[in-house]
């Protein structure tokens, strides 16, 4: 398709990516507190709701957190020129983190028993890269 076209999410600032690899690399039982930390300080950093969304407690707080990683990267995508068409690839690292939300969005909703979502994601995520591969995101 012609109007198909891919686009590419910016990365976060050096100090956010370093700031949220040390609170990843902290001590399970704080890693949280700590990731929760950093999002509070950096709330666009669509890396930080990810990673929330897989240290969640429960079905819903992942749910909670992978939505809005979800929107966040959609305001992201939007900035990058992203018209609600195009290509969002995984091969590129930094459109990860919102693959990554999007796919925990899913992973959540099905634990919840969303299934309507978790079958619009599924179409969602083959549209967005026509080579994900679910694989991809662990956890």
């Amino acid at each position: 398709m012609a109007d198909r076209h891919d686009t590419t999410l910016p990365e976060d600032p050096p100090e956010v990516q370093q700031a949220l690899e040390a609170a990843e690399a902290a001590e399970v039982t704080a890693r949280r507190e700590v990731v929760g930390a950093v999002v509070a300080d950096h709330p666009a950093c669509v890396a930080g709701w990810a990673a929330l969304a897989a240290e969640g407690r429960d079905p819903i707080e992942r749910y909670a957190y992978a939505r809005v990683g979800y929107h966040r990267g959609l305001d992201a995508l939007r900035g990058a020129g992203w018209g609600g068409r195009g290509y969002v690839r995984w091969s590129v690292p930094s459109n990860r983190p919102f693959l990554t939300c999007l796919a925990r969005l899913r992973a959540a909703a099905e634990e919840i028993g969303e299934e309507p979502e978790v079958a619009r994601i599924t179409t969602f995520l083959a549209e967005l890269d026509p080579d994900w591969d679910d694989r991809n995101v662990a956890g």
